[in-house]
């Protein structure tokens, strides 16, 4: 049963937080035969991690060199001094190193405790024409046996009880138009009754990671993890130059207890998502996240009481998603605004970037356009709800929803939409008519759509002479709002190159380490591939590990 018993008092090493981050940590505390715990302050386990579609952006990873995928440590710095730059201090040339050098460690080890890697072959670099850009740098799982886990898979923050994989995700968008598409569908059918069949409940993406995660380390590493018991303040002993972090305070069952640690804490708790009002303060909105309800920022405030800097406060890993219906879940797209038949625009009816490019430029451009304020609308073809599956349309009760609460739009004329949506009709129409154009010549001149090799990822192949473009000419037409919305805040602690917290002259707090969305990002204010976030937390979280180990 998932562990409720009183901790003992003292660890090598106390993780606080349950995602990719905080679990490389344990893992690598398991490796390095050190002692370790995990406390989370919700009642479940995997943080944005479960929830998210499971890929690890890993340039030069160990399953690229075996499949003879050309790639290079100089490569992958090279793209990333071009895409990130050093916009900070969390994205310095030591950093990124750290990360490169930190990424064939990570794959080896997870594979030693049983992790199986598939690699998105076909899954570009979100800029891949940049110099270093490269198709194939992300790697997922292979789809994981649940019940592995026994009662833990219960509490698990998985939403995909499903072994899908982020290879089935883009073919599936066009199950209808190709038979690739409907071919992977028919796959994942028989790969999900293949499993039943041998009594197993396979799961992939987030839920895999996170499956294989708490089996290696829960399960058969022994690693007591702590539910519902939230991390208060951190414990310091010393002062000046001896100060360092010995412990943290969590409470257990609402009982103050302190755990001490020997080798360090590792703070690996989010970031703060969830909080409205920091948001509104520090990014000039409230955000739409995707991800855990526990990220809140506890792991930040812990850190900054004594003394860490922080970076990127202002940022996050920013995207679009369809408008929740009230006391909905966010529903951040990616492949459904790069379907041809189909423009995304302001509240005027003008476009205003390219519906394709990465979701976290996509952001940004929100941000630029008019603050995020919106409202923005993904029009659509009748063509496109034909031939295009849409993730987020699949429950009926939920396209109910969306209708009664004027989220999904539809109309026999273009005017029409205009008026049921509060766009300008005249606007709304040059806008198509210029994007038709655009689509018959196979050039988009204004925002480039489908230039990119990531653009053409999640287009029709079918469609020609560019894949991301066609006509908006055929009703009934349907628009979906669109907001602003987010997988995790990219600010946090201020680390080095091995995780260690700094203060803001740089120098280290000892036995303070963070990793995941509780650090300010390496991949700075930017997402160089797919998996930009878990890909960092795991491959720092295990380097915070080895550190610790090296302290003896």
């Amino acid at each position: 049963m998932p562990h409720a018993d009183a901790p003992a008092h003292e660890y090598d090493v106390v993780v606080v937080g349950s995602g990719a981050a905080a679990f490389a940590t344990a893992l690598g505390a398991i490796d390095e035969g050190l002692t370790a715990i995990m406390v989370e302050s919700t009642d479940r386990f995997g943080g944005n991690t479960a929830m998210s579609g499971g890929g690890l952006w890993l340039p030069n990873n160990p399953v690229m060199q075996r499949e003879g995928a050309l790639d290079s440590r100089d490569d992958a710095l090279r793209y990333l001094d071009e895409c990130v730059g050093e916009p900070g201090h969390a994205s310095n040339r030591a950093r990124k190193e750290a990360f490169v050098d930190g990424v064939d460690d990570f794959v080896r080890t997870t594979e030693r405790y049983g992790f199986r890697w598939a690699r998105a072959a076909e899954y570009p670099d979100y800029y891949p024409e940049l110099p270093g850009g490269r198709i194939g740098r992300s790697i997922e799982l292979h789809p994981v046996d649940s019940k592995s886990i026994g009662p833990w898979r219960k509490k698990s923050r998985a939403l995909l009880p499903f072994p899908m994989m982020n290879s089935d995700m883009f073919r599936l968008g066009r199950a209808w138009s190709t038979w690739s598409g409907f071919g992977q569908g028919v796959r994942l059918v028989f790969r999900t009754l293949g499993g039943l069949l041998t009594g197993r409940i396979l799961v992939g993406m987030g839920a895999a990671l996170a499956t294989a995660f708490a089996k290696a380390v829960v399960i058969d590493g022994k690693v007591p993890l702590l539910l519902n018991t939230p991390a208060r303040s951190l414990v310091v002993e010393g002062d000046g130059a001896d100060e360092r972090v010995v412990g943290v305070e969590v409470d257990v069952d609402g009982t103050p207890t302190v755990i001490r640690a020997r080798r360090g804490v590792m703070l690996a708790a989010g970031g703060f998502d969830q909080d409205k009002a920091r948001r509104l303060e520090l990014q000039g909105v409230e955000g739409n996240p995707a991800g855990s309800p526990g990220a809140l920022g506890g792991g930040i405030d812990m850190a900054a009481a004594i003394g860490a800097d922080l970076e990127y406060m202002d940022d996050a890993w920013w995207g679009a998603t369809v408008r929740p219906v009230e006391g909905g879940l966010s529903s951040f797209i990616v492949g459904e605004r790069s379907m041809p038949y189909s423009i995304l625009v302001d509240k005027e009816g003008r476009r205003f970037a390219n519906e394709s490019e990465s979701y976290v430029d996509l952001g940004h451009h929100m941000l630029a356009h008019d603050g995020a304020q919106g409202p923005y609308w993904l029009l659509l073809d009748n063509r496109y709800t034909k031939r295009y599956f849409l993730t987020f349309a699949v429950d009926p009760n939920a396209n109910k929803k969306m209708v009664a609460e004027g989220i999904k739009v539809t109309a026999s004329t273009l005017g029409e939409l205009a008026q049921k949506t509060g766009m300008d009709a005249a606007v709304l129409r040059a806008e198509v008519d210029r994007f038709n154009g655009f689509a018959r010549t196979g050039r988009d001149q204004d925002f480039r759509r489908g230039d990119s090799a990531y653009d053409r990822y999640y287009g029709d192949p079918t469609i020609h002479p560019n894949n991301n473009l066609a006509p908006i000419e055929k009703g009934p037409f349907t628009a979906y709002e669109v907001v602003i919305g987010d997988l995790g805040t990219k600010g946090g602690v201020v680390t080095d190159e091995h995780a260690r917290a700094l203060r803001a002259d740089g120098s280290v707090i000892e036995g303070l380490y963070s990793a995941g969305n509780n650090s300010a990002a390496v991949m700075g204010r930017t997402y160089p591939g797919p998996g930009s976030t878990i890909g960092p937390a795991g491959v720092f979280g295990l380097i915070a590990a080895r550190h610790m180990a090296s302290r003896g």
